[in-house]
């Protein structure tokens, strides 16, 4: 829920963003490259920032 509401305060302030979830592969190399503390886990990331396009509306098949 946490992601959801800050996915949505962004894209409320105008920002694009996206949910990025990651598996233990990168786990090392990126705690090693950012000295994160070994008892934190990686789950997910959420790049923002200022949309270049307009995004068009998925459309589904039903």
């Amino acid at each position: 829920m946490h992601q959801f509401a800050v996915w949505v305060m962004l894209e409320d302030a105008g920002f694009g963003a996206s949910l990025q979830h990651y598996n233990p592969l990168i786990d090392e190399e990126v705690a090693k490259t950012w000295d994160i503390p070994s008892y934190w886990r990686l789950i997910a990331e959420m790049p923002f920032g200022v949309p270049v396009e307009h995004q068009e509306k998925k459309s589904f098949n039903r």
